[in-house]
C-alpha cells in the first residue's frame, strides 16, 4: 500500500522530481512545494502520512523549526528528512526536533521508499552507515582549527592592539600619536612593534589580517588613551591582553 506524503524541498525542481518519481512506484502525493521553511503550514493543513523534508543546511540553526511545529500540531505525520552527509550535529538536530528519519539526498529511490514505509510504521528511518559515521565522528573529532583572531590578540600588549586598531581606521603615524598622547617616534616604534609580531610587511597588510582574523572584532573600540609624551621607548613592561 502506496504512503500518503509531501515533499517539500529548498528546490522546487527537486522537489517535483521526488514527488513525480515516488507518485511512479505507487504512493499517494498530496503536494510538491518549495522551500522547505514554509513547510509547517502546508503540512498541517492537508495532514499527510509522512512527509519528506530536503534541506542543503541540516546543521544550521533553527532549520529544522517546521518539524518541531509540524510535531506540535500533527504528531501523528511522521518526518523524514533528505540531506547532505550531515555532521553529527545535524543528526542530532533533525531528531531532536521530532524526525523520524535521515537520508542522503544522493541516496537512491528505492532507499527513500524504504525510508518513508519505515516512517510510516513508527520506526527510526536512518541507514546504519549514517549512524556509523556520526558515531565515528563524536569518538574520533577531528582538530578544530585554531582561533587564530585570538592567538594573535595574545601576542599585542594592549598599547598594541590601540595600536592596530587606529592603523586598520587609517590613521597615520601623527595622528596615532595625537590620539594615544605619545611622541611621533614613540607611535612609530609601536606600530614597527605591531607589523613584526603580526609578521606582515605593511600597515595595509596587518590591518587586512587583523580584519580577516577577526581581531579588530575582538579588539573592542578604541579607548582614548593618555600615555607619557615619551619620545622614545615606552617605559616598563607591558602586560600582555587576557
Amino acid at each position: 500500500m502506496g504512503v500518503r506524503l509531501m515533499v517539500v524541498d529548498d528546490h522546487r525542481l527537486v522537489a517535483e522530481a521526488l514527488a513525480s518519481a515516488l507518485k511512479l512506484r505507487g504512493h499517494r502525493v498530496l503536494a510538491a512545494a518549495a522551500p522547505a521553511a514554509g513547510a509547517a503550514e502546508l503540512v498541517i493543513s492537508r495532514a499527510p502520512e509522512v512527509c519528506l523534508i530536503g534541506t542543503a543546511t541540516p546543521a544550521e540553526p533553527g532549520i529544522f523549526d517546521p518539524i518541531v511545529r509540524i510535531k506540535r500540531e500533527r504528531p501523528q505525520v511522521a518526518v523524514v528528512v533528505l540531506g547532505p552527509v550531515p555532521s553529527p550535529r545535524g543528526i542530532a538536530a533533525a531528531f531532536a526536533a521530532g524526525a523520524s528519519g535521515y537520508v542522503r539526498h544522493d541516496e537512491r529511490i528505492e532507499g527513500v521508499e524504504r525510508a518513508l514505509m519505515k516512517a510510516r510504521a513508527g520506526e527510526a528511518a536512518v541507514a546504519p552507515q549514517l549512524l556509523q559515521g556520526a558515531f565515528s565522528e563524536l569518538l574520533n573529532p577531528a582538530a578544530q582549527p585554531d582561533d587564530e583572531g585570538q592567538r594573535l590578540l595574545q601576542m599585542l600588549t594592549p598599547r598594541e592592539v590601540e595600536v592596530l586598531v587606529r592603523v586598520a581606521d587609517g590613521e597615520d603615524t601623527r595622528l596615532i600619536a595625537a590620539g594615544m598622547g605619545i611622541a611621533p617616534s614613540t607611535a612609530r616604534t609601536h606600530v614597527q612593534r605591531v607589523l613584526m609580531k603580526l609578521g606582515v610587511g605593511s600597515r595595509l597588510e596587518a590591518a587586512a589580517l587583523a580584519a580577516r582574523t577577526g581581531l579588530l572584532d575582538r579588539a573592542g573600540p578604541v579607548q582614548v588613551t593618555s600615555h607619557p609624551d615619551d619620545p622614545g621607548m615606552p617605559q616598563g613592561p607591558e602586560s600582555p591582553v587576557r
